[in-house]
């Protein structure tokens, strides 16, 4: 009796690796719902009064300042090493290509580009907020600090907000954007919070952000997510603009076709008139224009004997040759003079 092989988990992951590319019947997109319209909300006011905390050097700076006198990574210097590359998962560059090459691999299986689309338009939103928030604001880090106390704010610096903690949000976060179904959803979510959170502490261990740097890129990062559904029908309009360039650049378009030598006309109804003459009769429907078989010609003109009138041919001799004094179709007559 034959058995089949169980098939271990990485076999079957090679499985679905081998299937054949397919667009799925229902992409669940987010939605600006209400409710995601009151987190959007609650997260802007979050951010507005960890500026405004930082601006009138309120507790939180007091709080800032204290825990870089603290020195973590001299409280804690056996986890140091490590951390030097945990936080590389808030670097721009290197998450960047890891999440990329990811979110293709499944615009290429799935056949959108929605991901590879709304992976950019986080970015370009990230960029763009972060960005001018550095730059407007000028706060100096911890190991650029001058006065013991102050905010560090108007001084030409540019990490507030923590762009480590923002980035990571982001990259990581929209993985969970782009799930697929809601329970993975609700895990990615989970996972890339740790990881973002974890990425903006070990930018302060390290001292390189205050505290309220890390709360402000946090904030910076899930107002991006947020809004993103607002961004979809765009990506909607701009996705087959895109496949239509790329199949004119691959010659798929409708100019590269073949086009077809001859045209073949549609079948036409004949009518024949019978032999009475009285009345016409359909035939049988045959294509206008089409070639009609010619005669061979070989045949000579005149009656032929149909092909079961004929002498039959023995399959192990040739045709018989015809007599020299017969005429294909006649009887045989005798010579003049005989």
């Amino acid at each position: 009796m034959r058995t089949e092989r169980n098939l271990t988990r990485l076999d079957r992951l090679f499985a679905r690796l081998d299937r054949e590319p397919e667009r799925p019947v229902h992409l669940d997109e987010p939605r600006m719902s209400r409710h995601r319209v009151v987190l959007l909300g609650s997260t802007l006011g979050f951010y507005l009064a960890i500026v405004v905390a930082v601006l009138t050097t309120s507790w939180l700076v007091r709080f800032d300042w204290q825990v870089m006198f603290f020195r973590p990574y001299q409280q804690w210097p056996e986890i140091h090493g490590f951390l030097d590359y945990w936080v590389v998962l808030g670097q721009r560059g290197p998450t960047a290509v890891m999440v990329a090459a990811w979110l293709g691999w499944r615009s290429w299986r799935q056949h959108t580009l929605r991901p590879l689309l709304m992976f950019g338009t986080a970015l370009l939103l990230l960029n763009a907020t972060v960005g001018a928030a550095k730059i407007g604001m000028g706060r100096l880090g911890p190991h650029y600090a001058t006065v013991i106390g102050s905010n560090e704010m108007g001084q030409g610096g540019d990490i507030f907000p923590s762009g480590h903690t923002a980035n990571a949000v982001v990259t990581w976060g929209i993985l969970a954007y782009l799930a697929s179904t809601p329970r993975t959803r609700r895990y990615l979510s989970a996972l890339s919070a740790v990881v973002s959170l974890s990425v903006g502490l070990t930018t302060v261990y390290l001292g390189t952000h205050w505290l309220s740097d890390v709360l402000l890129g946090w904030a910076a990062g899930l107002l991006v997510l947020l809004a993103l559904p607002w961004f979809e029908p765009l990506a909607a309009r701009l996705e087959p603009w895109l496949l239509g360039l790329r199949d004119r650049a691959l010659g798929r378009g409708p100019s590269a076709a073949v086009p077809t030598p001859f045209p073949v006309p549609a079948p036409a109804l004949v009518r024949q008139r019978t032999s009475s003459g009285t009345g016409d009769q359909p035939s049988v429907r045959e294509p206008v224009g089409a070639a009609r078989p010619r005669t061979p010609a070989y045949l000579a003109p005149g009656p032929h004997t149909a092909r079961c009138e004929r002498t039959p041919v023995t399959p192990t001799g040739p045709r018989r040759p015809p007599h020299p004094e017969r005429v294909r179709g006649t009887s045989a007559r005798p010579l003049a003079g005989g």
